[in-house]
């Protein structure tokens, strides 16, 4: 069975076309556009398997019985019923199903969100109860870090699920982090390889089979996120709430959360917002629902990069993230904010610098390849 994406810069062409023709672009017309990219090169694979013999049939998401929300431009799966894909597969026919797509509940087509195609393998994978589920990409693996930003990054055998989670929510585009989440959650082995070459790629598994695993795997970096600090808010009960209530009502996704040692009764208030959400989210923190925070200003920062490193052995060794502020440090690398789990460090600093925090880190932690 296949799940394919748009080809090419096919989803970037149609946005493209839909600014040229409207400044509304209405959700529901953008998702019967966008996903027409899918459905077009799944009928063209369809056609390209019966030149060599192979019987193949295609499927959008709703064919598929992918059922969703309502949420256009980035719609859940709610429920999958692959009867017409199980039926393809009893005729020995290859099923070739359209990627990150589905049908809402009032019958509209709907898209999953960039990355969604990966979304649409693992959870049919997991519906048809498949062996394991091979995401295809233009790398052939997962990287100590990214390979265009560090040469000498190396290419990991395995990975375990929680850190290729935290690989993909801090800055690692592939595979989308949606689908690790599926993964995870329903146990679906990966294999994420590249679609050029047959070597092996980067197996995900529940734990690592090995003794003893490097301390940190990865070094990533994201610089698609923009910061935003509301000053001299009222230190007292419910305002964060209200404030944090009214980002989530907008849906505005917030990341990392900084909140100052209050004075004289006012503290700040800094996160982390994706830039392409910035303007929305101002428009909310200056409209009159928020007027009562008592807040004295708004002010943005576009010019920031997340940097972080992962890895499940700092759980058990001390020192990872003085070592990590260490090296920064001695380089001149200022840290704008910190957020931490149980096997990632975070840190917030200057754009132009993070690619060269994510070189020095990789050094630092010893992933370099020889």
């Amino acid at each position: 069975m296949l799940v394919i994406s748009a080809m090419g810069k096919e989803t970037d062409e149609l946005l493209r076309m839909a600014e040229d023709v409207s400044s509304v672009r209405p959700g529901r017309e953008m998702d019967m556009l966008i996903t027409a990219g899918e459905r077009k090169a799944c009928a063209l694979m369809c056609m390209a398997l019966a030149d060599v013999d192979v019987p193949a049939r295609s499927f959008t998401g709703s064919q598929a019985g992918f059922l969703t929300d309502t949420n256009h431009r980035n719609a859940k799966i709610l429920e999958i019923k692959p009867d017409r894909v199980e039926q393809a597969l009893a005729e020995g026919m290859v099923p070739v199903v359209a990627g990150s797509q589905g049908v809402s509940a009032d019958r509209d087509v709907t898209f999953l969100g960039r990355g969604g195609s990966d979304t649409t393998a693992v959870a049919l994978a997991h519906t048809l109860n498949a062996e394991l589920c091979e995401l295809y990409t233009d790398v052939s693996g997962v990287f100590s870090a990214d390979p265009r930003v560090v040469p000498f990054s190396s290419k990991m055998a395995s990975i375990t699920f929680d850190e290729l989670l935290e690989m993909t929510a801090t800055g690692c585009p592939k595979p989308a982090m949606r689908s690790v989440e599926v993964a995870h959650n329903y146990q679906v082995p990966l294999h994420i390889r590249s679609a050029f070459t047959w070597e092996s790629g980067t197996l995900v598994v529940q734990e690592e089979s090995a003794v003893e695993q490097p301390i940190i795997r990865a070094v990533t970096h994201d610089l698609s996120e923009s910061k935003v600090t509301v000053s001299d808010v009222d230190d007292r009960p419910g305002v964060s709430a209200k404030l944090f209530r009214a980002m989530a009502d907008g849906g505005i996704n917030v990341d990392m959360i900084v909140q100052n040692v209050s004075e004289a009764g006012c503290t700040d208030i800094s996160f982390t917002v994706p830039t392409e959400d910035l303007e929305a989210t101002t428009a909310i923190l200056r409209s009159d629902a928020l007027a009562e925070l008592g807040a004295k200003g708004v002010s943005t920062d576009g010019s920031i990069g997340r940097v972080s490193i992962v890895g499940a052995g700092m759980k058990s060794n001390p020192g990872v993230a003085a070592t990590m502020f260490e090296t920064l440090a001695d380089s001149g690398i200022n840290i704008e904010m910190i957020s931490t789990s149980a096997i990632r460090v975070s840190c917030v600093v200057d754009a132009a610098k993070a690619e060269e925090a994510v070189v020095l880190l990789h050094t630092a932690f010893g992933l370099d390849r020889a």
